[in-house]
């Protein structure tokens, strides 16, 4: 089942791109660009955040959707010595991503901001959609954390919400 749908998703994006417009694709093309730099000085300390570039496309109708992975935490070193991560390195590495998820959220919510807002010739009635896959290693332990975070608004509203409270309302946020 998931191969299917990793197919379909595939297909479904390659039509996607294929139906852009020539004036919409240099426009999601500089917003990659520019997710990409944002992610990667989130933490200027962990080099290998960001795994591979941002895809954006262009949905007719509906708006641009950009999406990333993203690794929070670099893990530890594992040698033929040392071939198995012990518990404190499991717990350390937990600790280190759930000490990040807060500031990924309001980078999210900053770029999606951003975006709505060089995107001027996105309809304000369409959506801006970012997606965020965050890496895991095997051997970590991920209760209560998030594989996934999406977060969307409609441009119009992303443009006129002033403060962090009236973001909140416009931006729809989905973990899983």
């Amino acid at each position: 089942m998931k191969k299917t749908f990793i197919v379909a998703a595939t297909a479904f994006c390659a039509l996607a791109l294929a139906a852009q417009t020539g004036s919409e694709r240099p426009a999601i093309s500089a917003m990659e660009k520019g997710l990409d730099s944002e992610f990667t000085h989130l933490w200027p300390d962990e080099p290998f955040l960001l795994l591979g570039a941002t895809r954006g496309v262009y949905l007719d109708g509906y708006g641009a959707v950009f999406t990333t992975e993203l690794n929070l935490v670099t893990g530890p070193v594992l040698t033929p010595m040392n071939p198995v991560p012990t518990k404190e390195m499991i717990d350390r590495q937990r600790q280190r991503k759930l000490e990040r998820l807060p500031r990924l959220r309001d980078a999210m919510r900053g770029v999606l901001v951003h975006t709505a807002s060089s995107l001027d010739t996105l309809p304000k009635d369409q959506q801006v959609v970012l997606a965020v896959t965050l890496a895991r290693y095997r051997w970590e332990d991920t209760n209560g954390m998030p594989s996934h975070i999406i977060m969307q608004g409609r441009r119009g509203d992303l443009l006129e919400a002033k403060d962090p409270g009236a973001l909140a309302q416009v931006i729809r946020t989905q973990e899983y």
